[in-house]
């Protein structure tokens, strides 16, 4: 007789890829994909906007060119992440 119990998988199916499992789509999925994208976005802006504040301030510019500099920077940076999180879905 035989012994089954030794018998090692296939190497196919060691090798064979996983496929992600995909997400449920349960009724508030889109709400909070979208709400965390706003997050997101509120976040960079700030975080830009605030380093060009402190710039201003410690370089004592009449005009804050550097505020607005980065501020413009952190938008283009959260449009971007947006346009390529909405791509990828």
């Amino acid at each position: 007789m035989k012994n089954n119990q030794n018998k090692k998988p296939a190497d196919k199916d060691l090798f064979k890829k996983k496929e992600p499992d995909e997400p449920e789509e349960s009724p508030g999925y889109d709400y909070v994909k979208y709400s965390g994208l706003g997050f997101q976005m509120l976040v960079i802006i700030g975080a830009f906007a605030y380093g060009g504040y402190r710039i201003d301030k410690a370089a004592h510019h009449s005009i804050q060119w550097v505020t607005c500099i980065l501020s413009l920077t952190g938008v283009f940076i959260a449009i971007y992440l947006v346009i390529r999180s909405i791509r990828n879905d």
